[in-house]
């Protein structure tokens, strides 16, 4: 008899797997850990065979990590019964399946079970990307049938994805949250929508990494390096399309945008001609990156691995450095080089700011000395090569100017304009723009040719990523020189040319621009899409919870910029934030933004 939201839930203590790949095998092993009895079903005995080595081989490392013992082990694996014929799941109270992602091959399976299974038992999807409405039509009771989304690796990974269908059974979706909540995971409702919170969120940002690499604007190995140094990004977005599988990724891609039709979502070129050339990532041996063997993670050196030959180089002598503005930016600018052995001299509008800058690395210095990770001499001798100042004109004899000041289009035009003219002939002129046309600052100046962008993330002292950004006109040898300069003072260089967001920015921002629209819609709420990119992700902070430290202000400003300069109708920013903005709710800065922090 089926339950009701009010009755006692249903009692599953014998759980079917159907499929049992890396996915499915994993699942398996996560119900047998938490003390269900597992029937796993496969094709045939080759399958099986499979199957097994995957679950001996998951328990065997969580044995060598000392995660279980070897008695947990064998405990675990005789919860598991592998079988090829569907009618040993007839006792199943819970049935998942986690087959290829086919919509004939799923349906099939989801009719084939009507007259195996009780009438009772609840049956799951573990679809990505499909229809679970879809799927549902294939059985006689579609009320029964929901999506439970696990992560790979199952075993590890947290978070569960469950997807209602209109037709789902309210006591279903309760008794499965009951159940995901058993298994120590993460369970997060939402709707019947391609990709779901995550992969909707997640894949649209791979696909324009990939568009970005299609388009040679910069390197797999920058593209990746941006996001990883850039955002603290487990895995850059090239690499992990190569641990999904690019086979994997172009059809959530393409499901996706079938079904929404957005522009963002539809598989960039490239993806399909290496699907069809059999690249299809780690599983191959070869996709973006080339691998040691099939299945292995160890990236070789192929055609297109930068060479330690080219390694850039000082073209240009680089002594003196001097650096505009006493922000937070500017003075991390100014410690990052004295650290490094250069002469800095910087400018501020007032001898009060001006000092502040020498109080703010004092103060960065004594944190790290009472955590041991510097001495009173490293602070001493920094602060040697450090002098502030309220004169341009102090920046006469420098070799390359920084300059740190409001993001404002004019204000800095007006300052290359002096620099211009303070600055000796070929002292390399730099910006710290997140956000606006370098070419624009560049134009002003009688030596467009030794003007680049520099741009570090705040705080500059220790986020390890500066964007190297050259315009039309920026000599060869400037370009060399700046990222062979950034590489002297410890950071991780990538280059990329001048446009609107560069490439950290360009893919970062649409990502949050997508959830506020995700959230607008009312297809989720803010905590549960932080979740799910935290925990489905490993992202180290949710779109929302980002947003709101790097100030809605700031992020408006920067989709906007971003629209203007592609005319993407999917970049165009989400009335919500544009809503928020004009309220005044900016984030935390204000107390408020997409939560309400005036209470804490």
């Amino acid at each position: 008899m089926t339950s009701t939201p009010e009755s006692a839930p249903r009692e599953i203590t014998t759980v079917g797997v159907i499929g049992l790949g890396t996915m499915g095998a994993g699942i398996a092993e996560v119900f047998a850990r938490n003390g269900f009895d597992v029937v796993g079903l496969e094709l045939n005995e080759e399958g099986v065979k499979r199957g097994r080595q995957h679950l001996e081989h998951s328990t065997g490392r969580a044995v060598e990590r000392g995660k279980i013992t070897a008695d947990e082990q064998s405990e675990i694996l005789g919860r598991i019964n592998l079988t090829t014929e569907m009618a040993d799941l007839k006792d199943a109270g819970f049935v998942v399946e986690a087959v290829v992602e086919n919509i004939d091959v799923k349906k099939q399976i989801f009719a084939d079970l009507d007259g195996i299974v009780d009438p009772d038992a609840i049956l799951a999807t573990n679809t990505s990307s499909l229809s679970v409405t879809e799927i549902s039509t294939a059985n006689s009771r579609p009320g029964r049938v929901i999506g439970v989304h696990f992560f790979n690796p199952a075993p590890v990974m947290k978070f569960v994805e469950i997807v209602r269908t209109v037709v789902t059974d309210p006591s279903v979706l309760a008794d499965v949250q009951a159940l995901v909540a058993r298994l120590d995971k993460t369970p997060v409702v939402c709707g019947d929508k391609a990709g779901f919170i995550a992969n909707a969120l997640l894949f649209g940002y791979l696909n324009h990494a990939v568009a970005m690499f299609e388009g040679r604007y910069a390197t797999r190995e920058d593209i990746d390096a941006s996001m990883r140094f850039g955002c603290g990004y487990p895995m850059g977005p090239l690499a992990l399309l190569d641990l999904i599988g690019l086979d994997t990724a172009y059809e959530i891609l393409d499901t996706m945008y079938r079904q929404g039709r957005d522009r963002l979502h539809a598989p960039a070129p490239i993806l399909k001609q290496m699907v069809t050339a059999g690249l299809l990532g780690r599983k191959s041996g070869r996709g973006f990156y080339t691998y040691e063997e099939p299945d292995s993670s160890q990236v070789v050196p192929d055609a297109l691995t930068p060479s330690a030959d080219d390694k850039p180089q000082l073209r240009r002598t680089v002594e003196k450095v001097g650096v505009v503005g006493t922000g937070t930016m500017a003075s991390g600018i100014v410690e990052v080089f004295a650290k490094a052995g250069f002469d800095v001299t910087y400018v501020g509008r007032a001898q009060a700011k001006v000092d502040g800058v020498v109080a703010t690395i004092t103060k960065n210095f004594d944190k790290q000395i009472q955590r041991d990770r510097a001495t009173e001499e490293d602070k001493q001798a920094t602060l040697a090569k450090v002098t502030g100042t309220t004169s341009l004109d102090d920046l006469k004899d420098v070799d390359l100017v920084v300059e740190a000041i409001a993001e404002d289009l004019q204000v800095k035009t007006t300052l290359f304009e002096n620099l211009d003219e303070i600055c000796k002939p070929g002292a390399i002129l730099a910006t710290t723009t997140s956000s606006l046309p370098i070419i624009e600052m560049a134009s002003v100046t009688k030596r467009p040719q030794d003007v680049i962008g520099m741009h570090f993330f705040n705080p500059a002292a220790i986020m390890k990523l500066v964007e190297v950004v050259s315009t039309v006109a920026t000599a060869d040898d400037v370009t060399e020189t700046t990222l062979a300069l950034c590489d002297k003072v410890g950071k991780v260089a990538v280059a990329c040319t001048d446009r609107a967001g560069f490439i950290v920015n360009a893919l970062l921002f649409p990502y949050l621009n997508d959830a506020v629209k995700m959230l607008e819609a009312h297809y989720s709420t803010a905590d549960d899409i932080d979740t799910a990119m935290k925990q489905g992700c490993a992202l180290p902070m949710g779109p929302f919870e980002l947003l709101d430290v790097v100030g809605n202000d700031v992020s408006l400003a920067i989709q906007r910029e971003l629209y203007l300069e592609f005319r993407e109708p999917g970049f165009h920013p989400a009335p919500l934030l544009e809503h928020l903005v004009t309220a005044g709710y900016l984030g935390r800065k204000t107390g408020r933004g997409f939560r309400d922090y005036s209470a804490a």
